[in-house]
């Protein structure tokens, strides 16, 4: 059995993992193949040793070497990555960050995905001691332009959608809050992209207020919105942060990585 310096077991094959980990993390870095000149430099590794694992990675086809002497990261971790990516479920990513913010603010927590001109509810957290008379059932849907979520999917689409998703539903409404609207709606989906956020003032149901904050995938794309229900003279502008940061949880659970500067991430401020 291999021993360290102190004679403990186990330990060079733990150091060779660490190596491993840090010579991909230098390939990963660059888009382009890195010499081996340059990966010892930034590792800290002799030549010879970073050598010695990089052509072990390359057997397993977590490297590929296009010339001699240099590498790029291998079709392995390709594949790999999109094993994992297809096992990725958004209800299952939330369901735990989900719970965590219902406990924080006791108020019903729901997550919902866009289902042609509706939303569908497809997970819940809350419990009898929120004081909400209704919570949406899961498998329960709604019109986009009548819900926080809803109105996260419509400020993601363009203009010409958003006016022929008016023109076939007629923004028909639930109460005397509801949008009906055009010049309305787009006003509020202008907010809903300046602030990151979303709102439903007693428009589906009165006495019941949400906000929300949207989910995103590995490709950024808006898969899903995270809201939190209350009795209208409840509602707390104070937990958005905590609904922000739990939607940016699960996104980045689910491959996200954040937004770059110009790629017109919606801010973490509050809208008023």
């Amino acid at each position: 059995m291999k021993t360290n310096d102190s004679g403990l077991p186990g330990a060079p094959s733990v150091q060779v993992l660490e190596r491993m980990f840090t010579l991909i993390d230098v390939l990963a870095s660059r888009e382009e193949a890195v010499s081996l000149k340059e990966i010892s430099e930034k590792t800290g590794l002799h030549p010879s040793t970073a050598h010695r694992i990089l052509n072990d990675l390359t057997i397993g086809r977590y490297v590929d070497r296009p010339e001699s002497g240099s590498y790029r990261l291998g079709m392995r971790l390709l594949e790999l990555g999109n094993l994992v990516k297809a096992r990725l479920n958004v209800r299952e990513a939330a369901m735990v960050p989900m719970r965590l913010l219902h406990k924080q603010i006791q108020q019903p927590v729901n997550l919902s995905v866009r289902q042609g001109d509706e939303i569908v509810y497809v997970e819940r957290a809350y419990s009898e001691r929120s004081g909400m008379q209704v919570v949406r059932a899961i498998g329960g849907h709604a019109p986009l332009h009548l819900t926080s979520t809803g109105k996260l999917f419509l400020a993601a689409d363009d203009p010409q959608r958003v006016r022929a998703y008016a023109t076939r539903t007629g923004l028909a409404g639930n109460t005397h809050n509801s949008i009906t609207q055009l010049g309305t709606l787009e006003h509020e989906l202008a907010k809903a992209r300046q602030y990151g956020i979303a709102r439903d003032n007693e428009e589906l149901e009165l006495g019941v207020r949400c906000m929300a904050a949207g989910i995103y995938d590995d490709q950024g794309k808006l898969i899903a919105g995270l809201s939190i229900s209350a009795p209208a003279d409840r509602i707390d502008d104070g937990w958005l942060p905590r609904l922000q940061s739990t939607a940016a949880e699960i996104s980045m659970s689910l491959g996200f990585a954040g937004w770059r500067a110009n790629e017109g991430m919606p801010p973490t401020s509050t809208a008023g």
